[in-house]
């Protein structure tokens, strides 16, 4: 949820002033490894140690949320985790940005997945991302589009803070396996930026239709409409690319 100071995506706390908006948030102006970033070809190696990231998401009790920057999935009980370096990260919530925030080559797609995962202590996360383009439905989407109208209309007479309860949150849509993916150490990308965050960004694009693009805004302020922080410098950074071979 928000820190006590806000932030917004227009005006005077925009994403150039998180930095200064509170001393919690000096890595969105200070760090050197932030978030989202640019994969370019140059940058991406191939590397022959990464393990695939094997999903097995039990279905759960869930609530969709107005975080107020962006629209989200929280889940109740334990739903499932990743293994990354030998550490497990256990899927926590998931939450969806547009226009997206990482870029392909450059290209600006329509929409942007973050399923965010956690350790045990809450110290260290892992982020598996989605890009959008438009065309045919989202599945995961179609699946609760009917909770998005009303989480839109608690909106409308002043519950800015709706929660809609979901019941058991079928995670089918996101279990399919990951043939291609590419990894970098960056840093969330909302207040208080915090680096040491390992991305791991889906190479198959999914697609939305209009109608769900508009659902993913609809419950949102206008300083939140367009809830993508501009792209980072690398620094020198690399994306690793993960294969998957039979």
């Amino acid at each position: 949820m928000l820190d006590s100071v806000n932030f917004s995506y227009i005006g005077p706390n925009g994403p150039e002033k998180w930095g200064t908006l509170s001393p919690s948030f000096a890595a969105c102006s200070n760090g050197k490894a932030q978030s989202p970033v640019d994969l370019v070809m140059t940058d991406i190696v191939m590397n022959q140690e990464l393990k695939s990231l094997d999903r097995n998401y039990l279905p759960t009790n869930a609530t969709l949320v107005n975080n107020q920057f962006n629209i989200g999935v929280h889940f109740e009980g334990k739903v499932g985790d990743i293994n990354i370096n030998g550490m497990n990260y256990s899927l926590r919530q998931l939450h969806w940005h547009a226009p997206a925030e990482h870029r392909a080559h450059g290209r600006l797609h329509e929409a942007e997945l973050h399923l965010v995962h956690l350790t045990e202590d809450n110290n260290n996360i892992a982020v598996i991302a989605a890009l959008y383009n438009l065309g045919d439905p989202d599945p995961l989407i179609s699946k609760i589009e009917d909770k998005f109208y009303e989480l839109a209309n608690e909106n409308r007479v002043g519950n800015k803070d709706a929660k809609i309860a979901l019941g058991t949150f079928d995670v089918e849509e996101i279990n399919k396996r990951i043939h291609r993916y590419y990894r970098y150490i960056g840093s969330l990308t909302t207040p208080p930026c915090k680096e040491g965050v390992i991305w791991n960004i889906i190479g198959k694009v999914r697609t939305l239709s209009k109608e769900q693009l508009k659902l993913l805004k609809a419950p949102l302020g206008p300083e939140f409409q367009h809830n993508a922080r501009p792209l980072q410098p690398l620094n020198g950074r690399k994306f690793e690319m993960y294969n998957y071979h039979k």
